[in-house]
Parts: C-alpha cells; sequence; structure tokens
C-alpha cells in the first residue's frame, strides 16, 4: 500500500526469511565500521510498543482484551500511567488524573502498575532486537533506535528487516509494535508514530528531504508546548516554515532547539545511536494521598524510598556516592538537595541517615504532594572503596550491610511485606 503523498510506503505483511543470527551481525558490523561510509545511506529504525502497559495486561488476561482500561495508581491521588486504545477513544490519556479520567468513562477499568512485569518484558523486547544489530539506542521501556546501515547484505532489506522485528515480536511475546524506517534519527521516530497501531512506515532517503517540509512542527521530537506557543505567534506550523528564518533568528527565539530545527528543516541530523551505557541513577519516589506539612510523614517517606534504592544497589552489586532528595509542593513547585559522600554506600540505612541530613536546614511553609529520592554516581561493588575512617567506620558499613543482606534473602524466599522497619508498619 502507498500513499499518494511523498511517495511514504505503509507494509503489513508477514516475511517469512531466516532468523537473523547475531553473532554473524556483529562480525559484519565489526568489518564495515572501519570501511569509508561514503555512498553509504544510512538506515534508522524506531520501535515503539503499542500502548505497551495495556497491552501486555490485555494479553495476561484475555477478559481485559477488546475493553478501554488504564494502567495507574489505585489512590484517589492517582494518574494515568497508560491507556488502552479502546480507552483513547474517549479522550483519555496517558498523565491525566484517574477520577477525571472516570468521569470520561465510569466504566474504564483500572489495573495497577506492574513494573517488574513490564521491565522484564522489555527486556525480552530489547534481546530481540539487539539479534539484528549491536547498535541498539533504548529510549524509554517500550521504544528504541536501531542503526542496521550495511545490515540488508545479511539479513535482507530495511523493509524485510522491520517486518521480521515487528513478526518476532508478536511471535514470542505476543504483543504489537509500529516501527519507523528513515535515513536520519528523528525522521525514524516520527514515521513510528505516524500510522499506529500495528505498522510499519518508511520514508526512503529520496523522499525525505521533500517529506521534512510536510512535517507538522508539534510533531518534531523536542518541541514542547513552550516553543508552541512561540510558533505560532511566528506562523511556524511545519518543518519547512522553518526556512523562511535565517539560522540567527531562530537561535535567538529557540536557543539550542532553534538551531536542531534549522537542521531538521534540511533534513539533516546528526545524531548516532548510542547503545545503552552504564546505568547513571536509581530513583524512587511517591505521590502522598493527602498533602502534608509533617515532617514526620517525610521521614517515614524517606525510609521507605531508602530501602527500596537499597535493595535495588544491592541487587545490582551497586554502591553509591550521590544522594538527592526531591520534595514537590501542592502548587507544583518543588526543591531537590543533593550530597556528593566521601564513602560509597549501598546500605538502607545509611540512604536514609543521609536524606534526613538533606533536609536538616530546611524550612518547609507548603503543603508537600511528592517525597522522592535518587542515588547516582553509581559503582561496582567489586571496585576499591575509600573510606573517610573519621565519618563512619568501615566496621559500621559492613555490619549493615549484612543486616540489609539478610533482609533481603528473607524479603525473596516470604515476600517484600514479610519483614519492616518499625517505623513503616
Amino acid at each position: 500500500m502507498q500513499d499518494a503523498t511523498c511517495g511514504i510506503k505503509f507494509f503489513y505483511e508477514n516475511c517469512n526469511f531466516p532468523q537473523p543470527f547475531f553473532p554473524q551481525t556483529l562480525i559484519y558490523y565489526e568489518c564495515i565500521k572501519d570501511k569509508p561510509q561514503q555512498g553509504r545511506s544510512k538506515v534508522i529504525l524506531h520501535v515503539d510498543m503499542d500502548a505497551f502497559f495495556t497491552s501486555i495486561e490485555q494479553r495476561d488476561n484475555p477478559e481485559l482484551k477488546g475493553k478501554p482500561i488504564i494502567v495507574g495508581g489505585l489512590s484517589k491521588r492517582g494518574v494515568v500511567s497508560a491507556a488502552s486504545y479502546e480507552a483513547r477513544k474517549f479522550g483519555i490519556y496517558s498523565a491525566m488524573p484517574i477520577f477525571q479520567a472516570l468521569k470520561k468513562y465510569p466504566g474504564l477499568i483500572v489495573v495497577p502498575v506492574n513494573k517488574n512485569k513490564y521491565a522484564g518484558t522489555s527486556q525480552k523486547i530489547m534481546k530481540i532486537l539487539k539479534q539484528y544489530t549491536p547498535l541498539v539506542e533504548p529510549v524509554s521501556i517500550d521504544e528504541a533506535f536501531l542503526d542496521i546501515t550495511g545490515c540488508e547484505r545479511l539479513l535482507g532489506s530495511h523493509k524485510n528487516i522491520a517486518i521480521d522485528i515487528k513478526k518476532r515480536i508478536k511471535k514470542e511475546l505476543f504483543l504489537t509494535c509500529s516501527i519507523g524506517v528513515a535515513p536520519v534519527k528523528f525522521l525514524a521516530k516520527i514515521a513510528s508514530d505516524m500510522n499506529k497501531p500495528n505498522c510499519i512506515t518508511i520514508i526512503e532517503k529520496h523522499e525525505a528531504k521533500k517529506f521534512v517540509l510536510t512535517v507538522d512542527i508539534k510533531k518534531v521530537p523536542g518541541v514542547g508546548e513552550k516553543a508552541i506557543k512561540q510558533m505560532k505567534i511566528l506562523n511556524i506550523k511545519t518543518l519547512g516554515d522553518i526556512n523562511k528564518f535565517s539560522l540567527k533568528i531562530l537561535y535567538k527565539k529557540f536557543g539550542k532547539l532553534g538551531e536542531k530545527l534549522f537542521k531538521f528543516a534540511q533534513c539533516i541530523d546528526n545524531s548516532k545511536i548510542k547503545p545503552k551505557g552504564k546505568r547513571k541513577s536509581i530513583s524512587s519516589e511517591t505521590t502522598l494521598a493527602n498533602d502534608t506539612v509533617e515532617m514526620e510523614v517525610v521521614k517515614k517517606n524517606f525510609l521507605y524510598h531508602a530501602q527500596i534504592l537499597g535493595e535495588k544497589l544491592r541487587n545490582k552489586n551497586f554502591f553509591t556516592t550521590n544522594i538527592s532528595i526531591k520534595l514537590k509542593f501542592n502548587d507544583f513547585s518543588q526543591i531537590t538537595r543533593q550530597k556528593k559522600l566521601k564513602l560509597s554506600i549501598c546500605s538502607s540505612s545509611a540512604i536514609y541517615k543521609e536524606s534526613l541530613n538533606l533536609i536538616k536546614n530546611l524550612k518547609i511553609n507548603k503543603k508537600i504532594r511528592l517525597i522522592g529520592i535518587s542515588v547516582s554516581g553509581l559503582s561496582h561493588k567489586k571496585k576499591p572503596v575509600q573510606i573517610d575512617m573519621f565519618e563512619q567506620t568501615k566496621e559500621k558499613i559492613d555490619k549493615w550491610e549484612k543486616i540489609d543482606k539478610t533482609i533481603d534473602c528473607i524479603s525473596k524466599k516470604f515476600g517484600s511485606n514479610i519483614i519492616k522497619k518499625a517505623t513503616l508498619k
């Protein structure tokens, strides 16, 4: 099927060629990466799962199939994390307060968030994608970019590669995705969203420059509400309209975004696919059921999040050297505080203690609606750690780590709620 505008093609058929063999792909990539790339057209894929969270819930519970459902928090302050396509027909979307979503459709089914299930499925998807090319950049839990430049000789055309990815995800995980194929990264992302759900949209290299001129400016990655307000004043509706202005004016009006848009309008995007590196931070936060000014509530939440973060660090064999806290108020303003530690820690008690130190001198005169802690500066446990003996002895650190690890083992065997700090009961 081919659209008359700009020659964009949409493919829905299946393809029966041999499954890709990752070691061969890697060897081939190693062979071509040192060769001159002149004349070799880049081919970028953007794989975006369709209504990821709700599709998983509908897959795992057949009774939910075809029904308007949302995934989100069950408290009265909860928000929609994801909405099924059936729910979207009623004007329900992500980040909408759940009470508002229920007003739009009282028969809406609310399913609690299951982060572990979604993360596990995401890992399986990324594993499939890495069998086509080592150049896979996860953008979020449900989307990723792939650079398949040069892989066509081994795996077939970019069309066939995209079809096979869809086929494998459907066969192995019973989920659908939409894929955009283009010669540059930003166009691949735009393409994947054009005909959702469950389709492939291909923008060929010879079509790209013409197509770019027609792209709705609201669909361009990086363009937010603030920029759109300014663009309305300048009568910028498409990327093609960007060409009416000089780089100097665009930079003055939009800063670095203006410079990026200037290049996008000429179909230039030099950003590369960046395979996932080391994890930089881990965070945990909660929106309170009721706003509060009570510091005891803050401390109790800090203890809860410190336990979660400590367990995650120990499971990954990580230490942290940076602690930061976040408090968001009922007027949606927020404050953050952070501290670089002189020693590396992974004990929940140590994270809790450092979090309390960060709020010790804070004067809070507004109600708090969200409380969170984040740890960063992560390093592997096997790396040598510099200990400041004047602040905390190594023996004390080891003692709390052993206690935490014992609690972790008990929790894994009998459930996370079997043992808790007394103040959390």
